[in-house]
């Protein structure tokens, strides 16, 4: 047993075959009849079967195994066997058990439950086995996240959620009063704050909430979701996407060799996620309207108040779910879509000095149906340019300043991209809903537990 604690994991259990140990947890299932007692215990790295034989046990003890309800919290000292029939090859004979509370009337049970209902449980909801893979599978993408760019030099530079500014826009912003200084928003992102500390250590990556005010109700939104924004000094649009292919196939790679009991829970297909190797597809946003076209797919759009479909799909349009999924029919692995037309993209992505009507942009699309996992651009660093657009789009200039600055000191050709963890890890589990992967879903009709 390790020096430093007084019991063991389920996920180290095979380096204590035939040693008597302690483990705590929680009772996942039991069953058994007469003189003998099966309890499957969870301890949050896995689940293991201990069994209970009346003749190695006091009268009390067994008896206590008896009552034993589902999601019971107890202690459980015996000893570890190698038993191919048990489930992860492995079981405790057990000598002794203590319990430390007897659950009742657990809400969760074994039968089917709606989806409404289990998110209203969504704390106890956790504890089921797909729910428990997902978040273990969440917790190996950030990790992998967090490995891949300590690994490459970056650092990581934290961005304030509290801004007095937006990143893209007002309309999606929650918005809040700031003492006596007026208005401050929820941070849409922390990319304009990465620029900044990109100019003074070169590569960083900011990594954590954002909040968007949308009223989506699809599979793919929340209002508070996690991501991830590396910005880098000297990266032009090709470096960018470089970049953004390798950390995607580093994280996938990565969750296919570290996870593959959660991945196996899921049921998941894995040779789909093994073929996520670079390099990925690629073309421009004029090639993906061409193919839009020559495919018949329409844009739709609401004219007095019912759904038109516009065909050919006009130039200049953004892509919907119903394109992005129709584009992605052809790919086993992710494609980027870049140099999007100016006129949708947000104000500080630089244009293409070839073709002013279109931006240095960037979007990764999952297969899948996993949507957009990526967005990215090569930013605007002429100050005059910025400037422009600034007042193009209305924003208040004063509290841009400083952001211009960065144009006016030393400014350099810079990029940088933000990754949705959980679009990746719905992608990655293969979940149906974007409100599994992660643990408390803020949505716009949902705000608890």
């Amino acid at each position: 047993m390790s020096a430093y604690k007084s019991f063991v994991y389920v996920e180290e259990i095979a380096k204590y075959v035939g040693e008597e140990v302690t483990l705590n947890g929680w009772v996942y299932n039991t069953r058994g009849k007469g003189k003998l007692q099966f309890v499957l215990l969870r301890d949050g790295t896995g689940v293991i079967q201990c069994v209970a034989f009346k003749q190695n046990l006091s009268e009390e003890v067994f008896e206590l195994t008896k009552q034993l309800t589902q999601e019971s919290s107890i202690k459980v000292i015996g000893k570890v066997v190698a038993s191919e029939k048990a489930p992860g090859g492995f079981e405790i004979d057990v000598t002794d058990l203590k319990v430390y509370q007897l659950a009742v009337d657990y809400p969760i049970t074994p039968k089917e439950h709606g989806v409404e209902f289990l998110i209203n449980q969504r704390h106890l909801w956790l504890r089921s086995s797909r729910q428990h893979a997902i978040m273990r599978v969440r917790a190996a993408v950030m990790k992998a996240i967090r490995d891949f760019f300590d690994g490459n030099g970056f650092k990581l530079m934290d961005s304030p959620i509290l801004t007095p500014n937006a990143c893209e826009g007002t309309s999606t912003l929650f918005e809040t009063e700031y003492f006596d200084l007026g208005k401050a928003y929820l941070s849409q992102s922390g990319q304009l704050y990465a620029e900044a500390t990109a100019l003074a250590l070169g590569k960083v990556y900011t990594f954590g909430p954002a909040f968007r005010a949308e009223r989506s109700k699809t599979r793919k939104h929340l209002t508070e979701f996690w991501m991830v924004e590396p910005e880098m000094a000297f990266f032009e649009l090709n470096d960018d996407m470089d970049l953004a292919e390798d950390l995607v196939e580093y994280i996938v790679q990565y969750c296919l060799k570290t996870c593959q009991k959660e991945l196996a829970t899921l049921e998941r297909d894995i040779t789909k996620l093994e073929k996520v190797r670079r390099p990925f597809y690629r073309m421009s946003y004029t090639e993906a309207v061409d193919w839009l076209v020559k495919n018949d797919v329409p844009l739709t759009k609401k004219v007095d108040g019912e759904d038109v479909e516009i065909r050919p799909f006009p130039w200049g349009e953004d892509f919907g779910t119903p394109q992005e999924e129709a584009i992605m029919e052809q790919f086993d692995k992710p494609l980027i879509i870049h140099r999007y037309p100016t006129d949708i993209k947000a104000f500080y992505m630089k244009r293409d000095p070839q073709n002013e009507k279109v931006v240095l942009a960037m979007d990764m699309l999952g297969p899948e149906k996993a949507g957009e996992i990526i967005g990215g651009s090569q930013r605007e660093d002429n100050y005059d340019l910025l400037y422009q657009r600034i007042i193009h789009e209305n924003l208040p200039e004063e509290e841009f300043k400083w952001y211009l600055d960065l144009r006016k000191y030393g400014s350099v050709p810079h990029s940088g991209f933000g990754l949705g963890v959980e679009r990746v890890v719905k992608w990655i589990t293969g979940a149906d809903h974007i409100r599994e992967v992660i643990p408390f879903p803020r949505m716009s009709y949902r705000i608890a537990p």
